[in-house]
Order: C-alpha cells, then sequence, then structure tokens
C-alpha cells in the first residue's frame, strides 16, 4: 500500500492525497491552494494517469479541499466521488462561486487560463456525487478490495474523517478535524478502534493555547467587546468565510441577543454567499448533529442578507454588525472593502477576527499592525491608517496539539 501527497505546496492550502492498494487508488481531497493562482493553485494532478483511479473522498466543502475537483475528474471521468450529503450541497454552490471568481480574476489579473471549469461542467460533476451517511460503510471500488467508513470530524457542516481498510489494513484520515463543541457544530465524533496508520491535519499542530482559555470565557468576551462598540455608536466588522464561520458567528449573536448581552434589535449583515451557504445549513438543520436542532438562521433570526432581489450594496451605517467574507479580507471582498471605506480609520467601530488569517493577507498585515499604523489592505488604494479598536478572538474550527 502507498500513500503519496499531491500537494505542490508544503503548506496548507490545496489538499490532495493519493491511497493506492494492489487493486484500486483512491484519491482523497481535491483541494486549489488560497495563495496562489492558475496552474500553481493545483495539486499534482499530473502525477495521475488519465483513468486511473477508481474514486475520490471529499472530507468537506472549503475551497482547500474541493477547489479543483472539476479539475481532477476531467481527466478521471470514472471516478466516483464519495461524500457527505451536506459537503455534496455545500460544495456545488462553492464551485459555482469559485467560477465567477475565477471569471473576475481573468479580467482583472490577465489570468487566461482562468476559469479552470464552467458553470455547465458541474452540473455533469454532479453526477460522480455518492452520498454517503457517517458511520456506514461502503466500498470505494467496484470489485469491494478497499471499504471506507465516514465519521463526524466536528469541523463544519457534513465534514468527514475516513477510516479505510484494505489490504488487512486500516488507514485512518482526518481530514480537517475539531474536538471541541463550537456554538453551532458538535466537537468530532471518531472512533477509538485500533488502526495501522493515521493520517492527521495539522494545522495548528504548533499552536498551544492559553492554559486559562475555555470557550465560554471567549464567547463572552466577544459578546463584551460587541457592546462596547455598539454602546458608543458604533458598528463592527467581523470577517468570516462563508463556509462554517458565518452560520457559528451568527449563532453566538443569537445568544448574545437572548441573553441580553447586546441589544436584541441591532441589524446583523451578511453577503451573499454567506446567505446562500447558510441556507443550505438551515436545510440540514433538522438531521445534522449540531447544537441548535431545527434552528433555522434565516427564518428564526432577524437578518439583513445580501440575496434580496434588487437591495444593493450593503450599506455601511453605525450601530450594526457586518459578518462578510473573506475571512482572510482578500482584496475586492466585502469586508476588505467596508474596512478600507471607513471601518478601519474610525475609532469608534471594532474589526474583531474570529478565525484564520495568514500573514501575508490583508487581515493578517492588519493583525499584526499597531495603532495609528497605516495597512495596505489593496495595491489599488491608499494604506489606512488603523485607528479601530481591533482584537482577535480564538473560535478555531481546526483542533490545537
Amino acid at each position: 500500500m502507498i500513500f503519496k501527497s499531491l500537494c505542490r505546496h508544503a503548506e496548507i492550502g490545496a489538499n490532495s492525497y493519493l491511497l493506492e492498494t494492489a487493486n484500486a487508488r483512491i484519491v482523497l481531497d481535491a483541494g486549489m491552494h488560497p495563495k496562489h493562482e492558475g496552474a500553481e493553485a493545483i495539486p499534482h494532478f499530473e502525477m495521475l494517469e488519465p483513468g486511473s483511479i477508481d474514486s475520490a473522498i471529499i472530507t468537506h466543502s472549503h475551497l482547500d479541499h474541493v477547489g479543483t475537483l472539476p479539475v481532477l475528474l476531467e481527466s478521471q471521468p470514472q471516478a466516483k466521488v464519495f461524500l457527505s450529503e451536506e459537503t455534496a450541497e455545500l460544495a456545488l454552490a462553492l464551485l459555482h462561486n469559485s467560477v465567477n471568481v475565477m471569471q473576475s480574476k481573468r479580467i482583472e489579473l490577465g489570468i487566461t487560463e482562468y476559469p479552470l471549469f464552467e458553470h455547465r461542467e458541474l452540473d455533469e460533476l454532479k453526477k460522480s456525487f455518492v452520498r454517503r451517511a457517517i458511520e456506514r460503510p461502503f466500498n470505494l471500488d467496484p470489485a469491494g478490495a478497499i471499504r471506507a467508513t465516514f465519521h463526524d470530524a466536528g469541523h463544519i457542516l457534513g465534514s468527514v474523517g475516513v477510516t479505510i481498510e484494505a489490504e488487512g489494513k486500516r488507514i485512518f484520515y482526518t481530514g480537517d478535524v475539531n474536538f471541541e463543541d463550537a456554538s453551532l457544530q458538535k466537537g468530532a465524533a471518531f472512533p477509538d478502534a485500533p488502526v495501522d496508520t493515521i493520517i492527521v491535519e495539522t494545522t495548528r499542530g504548533n499552536h498551544a493555547r492559553r492554559p486559562d482559555y475555555t470557550r465560554a470565557s471567549e464567547e463572552d468576551a466577544f459578546a463584551e467587546a460587541i457592546a462596547r462598540v455598539l454602546a458608543r455608536k458604533g458598528s463592527v466588522l467581523i470577517p468570516v468565510f462563508a463556509i462554517g464561520k458565518t452560520q457559528e458567528v451568527l449563532a453566538m449573536l443569537h445568544r448574545f441577543k437572548r441573553q441580553h448581552l447586546i441589544p436584541k434589535k441591532t441589524p446583523v449583515y451578511i453577503g451573499g454567499l454567506s446567505t446562500k451557504m447558510t441556507n443550505i445549513f438551515d436545510n440540514f438543520s433538522d438531521v445534522s448533529r449540531r447544537q441548535l436542532p431545527g434552528f433555522d438562521f434565516l427564518t428564526d433570526m432577524e437578518l439583513e442578507t445580501g440575496a434580496r432581489k434588487n437591495r444593493g450594496p450593503i450599506p455601511f451605517v453605525s450601530g450594526c454588525i457586518y459578518a462578510l467574507s473573506s475571512g482572510m479580507m482578500t482584496e475586492k471582498t466585502v469586508s476588505n472593502n467596508f474596512a478600507r471605506q471607513g471601518v478601519l480609520e474610525n475609532k469608534r467601530h471594532g474589526l474583531f477576527f474570529v478565525g484564520y488569517a495568514d500573514p501575508a493577507s490583508p487581515g493578517g498585515r492588519i493583525r499584526c499592525a499597531q495603532q495609528g499604523e497605516e495597512v495596505l489592505l489593496d495595491p489599488a488604494y491608499p494604506p489606512v491608517p488603523l485607528h479601530c479598536e481591533m482584537q482577535v478572538f480564538d473560535f478555531s474550527g481546526h483542533s490545537t496539539r
């Protein structure tokens, strides 16, 4: 049995691996690297002979695990794609959005190979999907030489780790994993049966939390910071990823309002992509393993969403909470625009990070800046001074070491 990395870069991003036995070949994840463009963002799929794999497993719907699945299947059209029901729905929505982003980058950045795939290809892609529930074994190849079982990984809706059994061996591939209960997502439920090999993510493997950290105290500090900004008639910008982090923040804001930690009537805005993803989360509210079972964000919370027809751009006014993508505040995204056009330089406002931001990203540069220091958010515009209240809260969807 051979395990081979297909990752083009030795860092976080573009996860993809090949598991090869005497009888079958399985690809684990097919990510797109968030820091690179064009061919540099794609795993080494050229290492796979066309038509040579039996199947692929997608552990969850974040771009760095599913973003190049259509590229993989161009040369592997015979392969079946095994994933959870929730991941299938989220991944399709994400990939359609990815086409739009790549079309824009083709024009703005002159990347001629973009888009790497088109919307019509995604309609064909879903025909390859084989949706499987957690804790129910299934075959990964036609001959039944490789068996697999999904387990809830606790990272986002639909995320799984997978036990793979082949040639008398048991391999466990975690995907992205979080063992801690969050506001919405319950912690991972992995089996404790013996395995021969563990393939584990190490996103936060070099990160130790402070000894006095608790999720409850971190959420309380977050609520206090929001209340402080609203009390001085400022607004709060929370950069979020559309899948996972948006919904976790909404769950916290729901509790804060219910417990009168922040004013109940405070308007909460989310963007268009976040609205689409939140709708999918709501569709699984009664059947997924989560906190707040049956609670639908888009109907049970009073939200200002970015998906209403003819509503125009999201307005920026005082006394509001804006949970906007992208989480790293990438250039041309809504969170970047809001920071550049009014939040960062105003002492009344608050900019609160709730997830990872690469140090080289605009969000990472803000996090490293001192008060009063100018920060470059977009090379097309002048730097902006940091005068707003800025804090970083630890609500990671990845387990620490």
